[in-house]
This record gives C-alpha cells, sequence and structure tokens, in this order.
C-alpha cells in the first residue's frame, strides 16, 4: 500500500508537525511506509488559471508539482495536515491543491479518472488551529473534500484539533496526538 503525507505548515516540529508525526507512526507500525513532502521547502508555483492543462489534464508549469502528480496518482492513501490560517489551510497547502486543477481537467473535462487501485482509496485530513470555533475546519474539510474527490479519494476522514496555538501545545492535549495515531492506523486497515 503506497501512503502519502502532504505537510503544510511552515513551523518545523509544531503543532501540525507533530499530529502527522503520530499518524505515520500508526501507519509505520502496520508495516507501511509514509512518503511526506514538505511542502514549504519545495517550489511550487500557485495555480495562473492559465487554461494549459483544459485540453490534456497535464499543467504547463514545470516545477516540483510534477513529482507531487506522480505520488498522487500512485498512492493508495493520502493524507493533508495543515494548520488552519484565517479559517482556511496554509498558503502552502492551498497551493498544491490549486495545483491539482489538471487532475479537475483530467477528471471531468477529459472524463478520464484516476483508477482506484487494488486497496481503493482514501484520505485522513489533519487540521490544527488556535480558534475555538469550528469554522476553521469546516472550511478546511471543504477544500480538502474537493482535492480529495477530484483525485478520486471517494472518502476521508477528519480528525481536527482547536485551541491549539503556541508551538509544542499539542503535547499538552489530552487527546490530539491519541487520536491522530489512531486515525492513521485506520486509514490503512483495508
Amino acid at each position: 500500500m503506497k501512503v502519502i503525507a502532504f505537510f503544510g505548515s511552515p513551523r518545523i516540529d509544531g503543532n501540525t508537525e507533530l499530529l502527522l508525526h503520530e499518524a505515520v507512526k500508526a501507519i509505520e507500525e502496520q508495516g507501511h511506509g509514509v512518503r511526506t513532502f514538505k511542502l514549504n521547502y519545495l517550489r511550487i508555483k500557485p495555480c495562473q488559471d492559465c487554461g494549459g492543462c483544459d485540453k490534456t489534464g497535464k499543467c504547463i508549469i514545470n516545477d516540483d508539482m510534477n513529482e507531487i502528480y506522480d505520488a498522487i496518482r500512485e498512492a493508495d492513501r493520502i493524507i493533508l495536515a495543515s494548520p488552519i490560517f484565517f479559517f482556511g489551510m496554509s498558503a502552502q497547502t492551498k497551493a498544491m491543491v490549486d495545483r491539482c486543477q489538471s487532475f479537475w481537467c483530467e477528471k471531468y473535462l477529459l472524463k478520464q479518472t484516476i483508477p482506484e487501485g487494488p486497496y481503493g482509496r482514501k484520505g485522513l485530513l489533519l487540521l490544527v488551529g488556535g480558534m475555538k470555533r469550528e469554522v476553521g475546519i469546516q472550511c478546511g474539510d471543504a477544500t480538502a473534500k474537493a482535492f480529495f474527490r477530484t483525485v478520486s479519494v471517494s472518502s476521508h476522514e477528519v480528525l481536527g484539533v482547536l485551541e491549539v496555538d503556541a508551538k509544542g501545545a499539542i503535547l499538552e492535549h489530552p487527546t490530539a496526538l491519541k487520536n491522530a495515531y489512531e486515525a492513521g492506523r485506520r486509514l490503512v486497515l483495508s
């Protein structure tokens, strides 16, 4: 089973990364490797809405997304991990998601979907935010749902952790790390 993760926080060893680490640990303990893309360190130009992918389903921008496109096509499980900034995913995460417009064109204009593969395709969304209201989780999930459905992930689980802001504060949360571990374990159950 091929598992990929997109780490969308600019903060190293912060709350989002700690949450993702627990999910990945559970997956690796089940015997699966996880390839993690640290989006803040990749060269990903924002979507230019140029129409270059309309007829081919292929983005015409040549950057680190080329590697991500291949990984998404081959993945059985996809994890998106992002902090919530202003009720949405981080810019790093959103730029990657927006560049998947080429998959949207491929699926909806050209009627060519990514095959489900032998294990089917499932997703996991990990979101962390300092706010008290659920709206940040809901907005992040709306974007993630559009992304996941576009890349033939028909179902995904959402783990949102609120009222966690300072670096490392998630370590004091009573259930967040345990919940992430369990979500990771569930992700790779067939």
